[in-house]
């Protein structure tokens, strides 16, 4: 008993530690040798307690409590780095436990890059993006800052027209832009929403100055504009993102086996492996950044928390439930 309570306790301690040095480094911590020793030990010391305590064994609440923990513990120790290489030695098991891919627009993809140390892993199916996009907060916003540092902060919409006082005029929306391009049809130059891949947001504007004279600028999203020394204002265009999803295909021998839209936590999942909307194209929007984790002993933690759960549940609740039940039957046999 004093042998599983300084370990638990130790534990408590170890978790402190590892929240407070990083992910990374947590997880190299919680991997290494010594640790790994530890929760070998810990192991022991449970099932070591079916033995010990027979109550244990006698108690239905408290053999769900204890046996559940344990399946946690196994669960977790099987989806480490360690547990990865225990399988691949010793039952043949090659699976990567934690990686990524990059994959194009209208590409498809079947080598994971290793966290650990940058290997290629191939996977015994690919992973294609159909399309792949981005989704932002509505309405966008247009910021106006005067150089005494008062500021709008106005929605677009196009056609509506916004005033910015006696002193500077009016300001109105004239078109909204996914992707701005410059076509030139003769001697002209004009200004086009380009439908092929790309990403330049702008907005065209119209500024009607207190003198009655009229002028038109573009305000791009990735290339902001500096202020000449004879303007009063500064125009800013920011979209902020609200989500932004991957659609994905798995070909195996040349067919679709299935597909998903993909977005940040939540995960495509096939083939024991999760895969995580993780990054993207910022310049362009063309590729997308898939982080891909084993799912190796996840179905043996969740089975060990609903052991832990169900316990709980019979040993606060259930047992004093039919215990109860059981007393009232009695008292009546006893009547009659």
């Amino acid at each position: 008993m004093w042998a599983a309570l300084f370990l638990i306790v130790l534990l408590i301690f170890l978790s402190i530690y590892g929240a407070f040095v990083g992910a990374g480094r947590a997880k190299s911590f919680f991997n290494s040798l010594p640790l790994t020793v530890y929760w070998v030990v810990l192991l022991v010391a449970l099932v070591a307690g079916f033995g010990v305590f027979v109550r244990l064994v006698r108690e239905p609440g408290l053999l769900l409590i204890h046996l559940g923990v344990i399946v946690v513990l196994l669960g977790g120790m099987a989806g480490s780095e360690r547990g990865h290489e225990v399988q691949r030695q010793i039952w043949g098991i090659d699976k990567i436990q934690t990686g990524s891919m990059i994959i194009s627009e209208g590409e498809s993809e079947n080598l994971i890059t290793s966290d650990k140390d940058g290997a290629m892993w191939k996977l015994p199916f690919s992973i294609k993006l159909k399309d792949f996009r981005m989704e932002y907060y509505k309405p966008d916003y247009l910021r106006v800052q005067t150089r005494s540092g008062v500021g709008w902060k106005i929605p677009v919409e196009v056609g509506v027209e916004y005033s910015l006082g006696a002193d500077i005029g009016e300001l109105r929306i004239v078109r909204a832009f996914e992707n701005f391009k410059i076509t030139i049809e003769g001697d002209k130059r004009i200004a086009v929403d380009d439908q092929r891949p790309g990403i330049n947001p702008a907005v065209q504007v119209e500024i009607r100055h207190p003198d009655g004279g009229i002028t038109s600028e573009y305000v791009f999203e990735r290339f902001p504009s500096q202020p000449a020394p004879e303007d009063k204002f500064l125009l800013t265009y920011r979209r902020i993102i609200s989500d932004y999803i991957s659609d994905l295909e798995v070909i195996k021998d040349g067919r679709v086996i299935a597909e998903k839209s993909i977005e940040v936590n939540k995960p495509l999942h096939f083939g024991g492996y999760h895969f995580y909307q993780s990054s993207y194209d910022a310049e362009a929007g063309q590729y997308t950044v898939l982080s891909v984790t084993s799912d190796t002993g996840l179905r043996l933690v969740y089975a060990g928390y609903v052991l832990l759960c169900g316990g709980v549940i019979w040993h606060l609740w259930l047992r004093e439930i039919l215990a109860k039940r059981k007393r009232q039957r009695t008292e009546r046999d006893a009547g009659n």
